[in-house]
């Protein structure tokens, strides 16, 4: 189980790193245009990674449809989703009301896979929650439409992590199902590049490209971590504890002059900090 805590922490860490990277890549290219960029660059590096990773000798073929499947729409269309966000709302935003996807992920777990949190572990789920909706809490500046961005791509998230859990039941390979989705997923933003521009060609810029390409290996690393943690333990255990918006606060604040640390982004964090602390001592006690 602690080896479950520490793979999504260090989920939560690439994903909140990715998401502020992705705030100087869309300096140079729009959201789409970067999607074209990060996803097929990890998907490459998973490719290159698997003849000294992979192992094929559980193979099956169920559990490769299910890691296909969920990657038609993650990370491809969440990744979509949080650039859109990240553009249109800023990295604090976007993370803050992306990180909902615990809560989507804990219901589904509770309907598809039987998991019962104990209540400590419910208490804890509503706490990172409650943090995430304090530090994403502002007056309005956006349209509505614009908020249902992240939150859908926190919906796709958790479900994706419930789907994926169900095929690791089957073939307990978390490369297998990384390299496999995110195959899945570049057939998905190279279908979303067409529609959207046809055979035209999108916008290159190299520092956008650059930055892309890093924006795309945090993501993959956070996306192996994550399923290495489902892997190992329930998606009520991995998802709070995967949920990034603390490290999107922190590296913000670090990396973007822009974003500065206020007394609700420091009650937002306090919340969430709680949150993950109860289910820390929860699972050692």
């Amino acid at each position: 189980m602690t080896a479950a805590l520490a793979l999504a922490v260090a989920a939560a860490a690439c994903f909140g790193l990715a998401l502020v990277l992705t705030q100087f890549g869309l300096r140079h290219m729009s959201a789409a245009d970067g999607a074209l960029i990060s996803i097929p660059t990890t998907a490459l590096l998973f490719w290159a990674l698997a003849p000294f990773v992979l192992e094929l000798g559980a193979f099956e073929l169920t559990a490769a449809a299910i890691f296909a499947g969920v990657g038609l729409f993650f990370p491809a269309a969440v990744t979509l989703l949080t650039y859109e966000a990240n553009q249109r709302l800023g990295p604090t935003v976007a993370g803050a009301l992306g990180g909902t996807a615990p809560l989507f992920a804990a219901l589904a777990a509770m309907l598809f896979l039987g998991e019962r949190p104990t209540a400590l572990t419910a208490a804890a789920t509503l706490a990172v929650v409650a943090g995430i909706a304090v530090l994403g809490w502002q007056p309005a500046r956006w349209p509505v439409r614009f908020l249902l961005l992240p939150l859908a791509a926190a919906l796709l998230r958790g479900l994706a992590q419930v789907a994926i859990k169900a095929g690791l039941a089957l073939w307990p390979s978390a490369f297998a199902a990384s390299l496999v989705g995110y195959s899945a997923s570049v057939l998905s933003v190279a279908a979303d590049a067409r529609l959207r521009r046809g055979a035209a060609r999108g916008r290159f810029d190299r520092r956008g490209a650059a930055w892309f390409a890093l924006v795309g290996f945090g993501n993959g690393a956070a996306v192996l971590s994550m399923y290495a943690a489902l892997a190992r333990g329930a998606v009520t255990l991995v998802a709070p504890m995967a949920s990034y918006p603390l490290f999107a606060l922190l590296l913000g604040a670090l990396l973007l002059k822009e974003q500065r640390i206020t007394p609700r982004l420091a009650a937002g964090t306090a919340l969430m900090v709680a949150g993950i602390a109860a289910l820390i001592l929860g699972r050692a006690g």
